[in-house]
């Protein structure tokens, strides 16, 4: 079922709304800026591990085992962050999140996706 014209208006108001509160998420969720989020994701992960690296060692030096158990997580939690984060980066001079199919087609607003991907759902299910 599409949305009526009032829940249309609503959505475009907080379009608006969050274009104006805060651009830089707005455009993020765009899908520009996914590889400058991505890499800066990565580099945090990869500062973490090190971080839990030191935390193992300390704990070992010291003799505290679960200071080392403590690092050994981080470092685990760091280094799943950092090569999900590493898959997701679109590759240099490649647009992110290409979809076949879509080159040719204008550049659609936020709220038109969500309500594509609702439309596509509820088709998928049968309703």
């Amino acid at each position: 079922m599409p949305l009526s014209e009032h829940e249309q208006r609503m959505l475009e108001q907080m379009e608006r709304a969050l274009y104006a509160e805060d651009p830089k998420f707005a455009s993020a969720l765009e899908g520009s800026g996914l590889r400058t989020y991505t890499r800066r994701r990565v580099y945090q992960a990869v500062a973490g591990f090190l971080v839990g690296i030191a935390l193992l060692m300390a704990g070992m030096v010291a003799q505290l085992i679960w200071v080392s158990v403590v690092g050994f997580l981080v470092m685990l939690g760091c280094a799943v962050l950092a090569v999900t984060g590493w898959r997701k980066a679109p590759k240099p001079g490649e647009q992110p999140a290409a979809v076949p199919g879509r080159q040719g087609r204008p550049k659609r607003s936020v709220m038109d996706r969500i309500e594509q991907r609702w439309q596509r759902r509820r088709d998928e299910q049968g309703h």
